[in-house]
């Protein structure tokens, strides 16, 4: 499951354009710039207010590692520094550019660089920027934890080990130029101001309800609308009224409590939740079904999915069945949902 991201320099896309854009992450510059390159406090505190998460990569001249481990030593200080004081939790990962199609006979100068940066910061918190010729020989000798290989310089090769790809420059975004980047591991270097994905883990929620009485037709699975946002931060829900609950990609739990009238004793109703392609509502994979029998007139159902994943370009919906013989209604019904990126 790949994540979708950008990075840029100068140029800032905004962080409204950015989530228009679908852009889960940014990985933004360290270096010795003074001219508006670098990743600032503010700008991570933006990115992270709009649940974006920051991935960061030192960078001063293209070919810096050229000059070996002291390079290493005074880079890697320089820019644990800087991403301190932009919010990094301590732990994550920095990323160190190899900007060029470096050669065989370069890579023994770019080992003593990673190895420098590893003497302050530790070996599992370099990573490397590359094509596929360096990045494949640092893997290797296992001079870095994290890898973010460009397609530049690759020959359409990528390597597995590597947790983030570049795979397409010279893009805009609300005029603004931007690579485009996908995340292809849970943990990829990512980052909100003081909060780290590996050590807190901090969830986002929807939290949705409805008091409008909704038809349930015996023997059809049926959507259940919310038109009642409590919490939505992140504009999980998009439409006001609709059956979305969660955007994907995410991994999420969930807990829906509905109440269904109309349905006389010993019926059978079943509720599940169901992942529907955005572009193409058609498509739909069902969740666990979870089934229940009306004491009365009146059923309060309560349903619950513990952890579950919904896939880029999906939506999470939940619905309801009953076996009646006539129609039924909902008539209220409430729903949270946790979700982590």
């Amino acid at each position: 499951m790949a994540v979708f991201g950008v990075d840029y320099s100068w140029g800032r896309p905004g962080v409204a354009a950015l989530k228009r854009a679908g852009a889960k992450f940014a990985c933004r510059y360290l270096s010795h710039d003074t001219t508006g390159k670098n990743l600032t406090r503010a700008e991570a505190e933006e990115l992270s207010d709009a649940g974006i998460w920051v991935v960061v990569v030192w960078q001063t001249t293209k070919n810096r590692p050229l000059d070996g481990r002291a390079a290493g030593v005074a880079d890697a200080r320089d820019a644990a520094a800087q991403a301190r004081a932009c919010g990094m939790p301590d732990g994550r990962p920095i990323y160190f550019a190899a900007d060029w199609d470096a050669s065989p006979g370069q890579q023994d100068a770019i080992h003593a660089y990673l190895d420098g940066a590893a003497s302050v910061i530790g070996r599992g918190r370099v990573g490397l920027y590359a094509g596929y010729g360096p990045m494949k020989r640092a893997f290797d000798a296992r001079k870095i934890t994290y890898g973010w290989q460009t397609y530049a310089w690759s020959g359409g090769r990528w390597d597995a080990r590597a947790q983030l790809q570049q795979y397409l420059n010279e893009q805009t975004i609300n005029g603004a130029a931007v690579d485009y980047d996908r995340a292809v591991a849970d943990d990829y270097g990512q980052w909100r101001v003081d909060v780290s994905p590996v050590t807190d883990d901090v969830p986002d929620y929807v939290s949705l309800g409805t008091t409008t009485e909704q038809r349930l037709a015996p023997g059809e699975w049926t959507d259940v609308r919310w038109e009642t946002e409590y919490s939505d931060r992140h504009h999980q829900h998009r439409d006001e009224g609709g059956p979305g609950l969660l955007t994907g990609s995410a991994r999420y739990s969930l807990s829906v409590g509905a109440t269904v009238t109309g349905v006389p004793a010993g019926t059978e109703i079943q509720a599940r939740v169901v992942e529907v392609g955005i572009d193409d509502p058609s498509s739909v994979d069902a969740g666990p079904v979870q089934e229940y029998v009306s004491f009365g007139d009146t059923a309060d159902l309560l349903y619950g999915v513990a952890a579950d994943t919904v896939r880029e370009g999906h939506r999470v919906r939940f619905q309801l069945i009953q076996h009646g013989t006539a129609d039924a209604a909902v008539t209220a019904g409430s729903a949270k949902v946790f979700f982590w990126r």
